[in-house]
């Protein structure tokens, strides 16, 4: 089995759990991670500190309201819902369009609105969230993906995850999604890691299941191809939820809505380390580099992001195997 070289990555500063761990007991405090581990104080907490997020029809909070929920749903044509403590995307339900009574996924199955109702129910129970806890169901508009994205993300919303140390945008990749991830972005689930020039925002390299890969699996699309729209805008984006949440070591996903432009849709106390994989190259220098440097100058947020866009910057665009 060809996987991404283990050895290159080493070699380049990978990033272990164990390390990682210790950089978030350092520079985050406890205190704040119910900020980022419910999406609904997320998206209040942006909100309020005028960062774009994206628009919010409904809560529900109670097993008495799901019904409730189910005939307002009726009146639309598109939406996602999704648990307000969940992780690794699991939950969240895409809804794309109507087919008669029914709704319409992603993927082009059929829903009900019997599955609605049971799905929301389930929410509400814990069967999605954080250590099984009690959870409220949050409905949200459809992101419109921006058409530069055709083809390279299947039967969903492409996202981006952008890591932020201390306020500096460190590492980055693009999450596309494909058949078998069931139209979500998510890597453990099947998605494409594409990772991201910090300078520009154009692939590097581009991994499925941790297997190098040149091509989108399901439309044969090269991914070499891709480059972000408003990038040095979705870099401020990401490097300002630093102040709003006085998280040192976060992950900020953002999505690019059509009309719109970047939006966030959640921040991450504790990000995954598979980031490194779908860039080739490891966490550790660059973070190691900013712990010094942070403690001898104090810059704004353009002022970080200019500078992890010129230290940061690699190779000219490409997508290879290793």
């Amino acid at each position: 089995m060809f996987l991404a070289n283990p050895f290159r990555l080493r070699e380049t500063g990978l990033l272990g759990m164990n390390e990682r761990n210790t950089f978030i007991a350092r520079y985050n405090e406890r205190r704040l991670y119910p900020l980022v581990d419910d999406k609904l104080k997320t998206k209040m907490l942006a909100e309020k500190h005028g960062l774009a997020v994206a628009k919010l029809y409904d809560v529900v909070r109670e097993q008495h309201q799901v019904e409730v929920i189910g005939k307002t749903l009726e009146q639309l044509d598109s939406f996602v819902i999704k648990p307000s403590r969940g992780s690794g995307g699991k939950g969240i339900k895409v809804i794309v369009g109507r087919r008669g009574d029914n709704w319409v996924k992603a993927s082009g199955d059929e829903v009900t609105r019997l599955d609605i109702t049971r799905h929301i129910s389930n929410i509400l129970s814990g069967l999605y969230s954080l250590g099984g806890k009690p959870d409220v169901a949050m409905i949200e508009a459809l992101v419109a993906m921006d058409p530069q994205f055709e083809g390279l993300s299947y039967e969903g919303i492409p996202d981006i995850r952008i890591i932020v140390f201390c306020g500096y945008p460190v590492m980055s990749m693009m999450r596309l999604a494909t058949h078998v991830s069931d139209g979500k972005a998510n890597l453990h689930q099947g998605a494409v890691g594409v990772g991201l020039d910090l300078g520009a925002g154009k692939a590097l390299f581009a991994v499925q299941y941790n297997r190098p890969c040149k091509l989108h699996p399901d439309t044969g699309l090269p991914l070499n191809t891709l480059a972000i729209p408003h990038w040095h805008q979705l870099m401020c984006l990401a490097a300002s939820c630093y102040e709003i949440t006085g998280l040192g070591y976060l992950g900020a996903d953002i999505v690019i809505d059509q009309q719109r432009g970047p939006l966030i849709m959640e921040l991450n106390a504790r990000p995954g380390l598979s980031i490194q994989i779908a860039n080739n190259i490891g966490l550790s220098p660059r973070i190691r580099r900013i712990a010094r440097e942070s403690k001898q100058v104090s810059r704004s947020v353009e002022e970080r992001v200019a500078y992890s866009m010129r230290e940061f910057c690699s190779e000219p665009s490409r997508v290879t195997a290793v």
